[in-house]
């Protein structure tokens, strides 16, 4: 196995490694993915010194928990940390988030991943005035004294969400989309959850593949890959689907980017530097659909720190060709 950096977790004490594994991938919303494919794929994050799991309840109605629970079964000895999360299973209004709900969702999560105490459990992006509920918290810090869930947290679409979230004192982490193409978390969320003690756990890391230099304006996504059906926000929120980015902007910015990269690195690879080494960034969950892809996001965490004029230039990108056309939303 090697040997990964790794970050203690906030308020959890645990620690994580640098680079976790994000698990949408293995549920659904991005084609296909088999059976053996899929242990394959954690299998080669485990022996990379991956430690920490992002999952949810609703990624492929359970399928995404479900294969963990069974491979983690199979490697006790791997030593990784799960965060789920719940919410998604019911119509998205405030009166859905209730300890009735938690505690059934929670049965749900416990038996996919076959553990008695969930180690986190995530908010999924609920409506926003869910974070300023008083009894959505109560209910939380009951599962938690219920030993159902060891510590709680917040996925989150906007900063003004996260900014929320971060002043609630039980809340372990945030995780919000935070790349060199979506960067506005850097101005106060990670100065403040750092001031709080609270984790930050970054998801969407390569704006859905656009930061890998993969793509054309000819690629085409299969029909069941939410990078074809949720561009304007179809489906969900659009800001999951190439971080809310226009798909031909992201292009053009996506081969600018693909020119700070040093020798010996990759794009992908260098977008996860960027963040690995945010202050305050306790994980990033780049997902992956083969063991190559796991490989080598997971290499990124032993790349040397970006020098100062590459993350200028970064910046600077992001303020020309990105910032106007990112909605205020995010």
């Amino acid at each position: 196995m090697i040997r990964m950096e790794q970050r203690v977790l906030s308020r959890t004490g645990r620690a994580v490694s640098a680079v976790g594994l994000g698990t949408w991938q293995l549920g659904a919303d991005w084609g296909a993915v088999a059976e053996p494919d899929a242990f394959a794929v954690l299998d080669a994050a485990v022996e990379s010194g991956v430690t920490f799991f992002d999952t949810a309840d609703v990624y492929g109605d359970g399928r995404s928990e479900r294969l963990i629970g069974r491979y983690l079964k199979d490697r006790p000895d791997a030593g990784v940390y799960v965060a789920t999360k719940m919410g998604r299973r019911a119509e998205q209004i405030p009166e859905n988030y209730v300890l009735d709900n938690f505690r059934a969702w929670n049965d749900c999560s416990r038996a996919n991943l076959g553990v008695d105490t969930l180690d986190l459990v995530q908010l999924h992006c609920p409506p926003s005035s869910v974070y300023s509920s008083d009894e959505v918290f109560d209910a939380l810090d009951t599962l938690v004294a219920e030993a159902r869930i060891a510590a709680y947290a917040v996925s989150v679409e906007t900063c003004a969400e996260a900014l929320t979230a971060i002043a609630r004192p039980g809340v372990a982490s945030v995780q919000i989309i935070l790349n060199p193409f979506r960067t506005k978390p850097l101005e106060e969320v990670l100065p403040a959850a750092r001031a709080a003690g609270v984790g930050i756990i970054a998801r969407v890391p390569l704006a859905s593949g656009l930061l890998s230099g993969k793509y054309t304006g000819e690629t085409v996504f299969a029909a069941d890959d939410h990078r074809t059906y949720n561009r304007l926000g179809e489906a969900f929120d659009r800001g999951e689907t190439f971080s809310g980015v226009d798909y031909a902007t992201g292009l053009a910015a996506a081969a600018e980017f693909a020119g700070l990269v040093a020798d010996g690195a990759t794009p992908a690879q260098t977008a996860l530097r960027w963040i690995i080494q945010q202050p305050g960034v306790s994980s990033v969950i780049p997902g992956a659909r083969s063991v190559g892809q796991v490989r080598a996001n997971s290499a990124a965490a032993g790349l040397p720190p970006l020098t100062a004029p590459v993350l200028d230039a970064v910046q600077e990108l992001y303020d020309r060709r990105l910032r106007a056309s990112v909605h205020p939303h995010w």
